[in-house]
């Protein structure tokens, strides 16, 4: 497995832990159609999240609080227009296997992660409105 693919896989097991620590039931993982994936789909009360995990790894925790306070490169910046559309249609598809008529939302979920210190932070951007 390439090395993004690995940091990938662990971004996405240590936010569906920490979705589960915050109330969150997990519903589904990897939801994958041929156009797009969902990577976390929760609920959380009456409410389906689907989430876009966005995971950038770092060598050190201080190098992580450099890039964070200098504002350099964001993981959720990487949700770009045709991931949007893909996304969308992925989430209908859902929808539409699972006969949902209730609220939903989309989030994006970002993880930094160091794993030589096994560090990780998490950002929650809720209710993402795609133009």
């Amino acid at each position: 497995m390439a090395k993004h693919n690995e940091i990938g896989k662990l971004g996405e097991d240590l936010a569906a832990k920490w979705l589960r620590n915050i109330d969150f039931a997990i519903l589904e993982r990897n939801y994958l159609k041929k156009y797009g994936e969902i990577d976390i789909v929760a609920r959380e009360t009456e409410i389906i999240h689907f989430i876009e995990v966005k995971t950038v790894s770092y060598e050190t925790k201080r190098i992580l609080e450099d890039s964070v306070s200098r504002g350099t490169w964001r993981p959720e910046e990487n949700v770009h227009f045709e991931k949007q559309k893909r996304l969308a249609r992925t989430i209908e598809a859902w929808i539409h296997e699972n006969e949902y008529y209730g609220d939903w939302q989309i989030d994006v979920l970002t993880v930094r992660v160091v794993p030589r210190e096994k560090f990780a932070s998490f950002m929650m951007i809720e209710n993402v409105i795609f133009e």
